[in-house]
């Protein structure tokens, strides 16, 4: 099975966009205690309060493992006021990653560049 990368887009309240990053920053990297491969977040530029965080998860179950977990429960409870609600997350499939300093490779079934189909 492919990787999965979850995004959970989060919207901080007024004047809370520094105190949601902070705390995203926290709960973030307790992601790889349930078996995800990497995580980031991301925020705005044009947007200060918007934020959108990543995960990658070799199967859905460790996801809802982290999303359903302890850690996750307690940041909700904490900092439900920082956020405005519904989070809705995304569960999508990784077709193709790459960068500077590798080639591309194809994840889920899409050829990399240079192979041929």
């Amino acid at each position: 099975m492919a990787a999965g990368v979850v995004h959970i887009p989060w919207y901080a309240t007024l004047f809370r966009g520094d105190a949601l990053e902070a705390a995203l920053a926290e709960i973030a990297p307790v992601a790889q205690r349930y078996g995800a491969t990497d995580y980031r977040v991301y925020r705005s530029r044009d947007d200060m309060y918007k934020f959108l965080q990543l995960s990658t998860f070799e199967d859905k179950t460790s996801w809802e493992a982290y999303w359903y977990g302890p850690e996750f429960i307690q940041f909700r409870a904490e900092y439900a006021s920082y956020y405005q609600v519904p989070v809705l997350y995304v569960w999508n499939d990784l077709v193709i990653q790459g960068g500077l300093d590798t080639e591309p490779a194809a994840i889920h079934g899409a050829p990399a560049e240079g192979d041929t189909v």
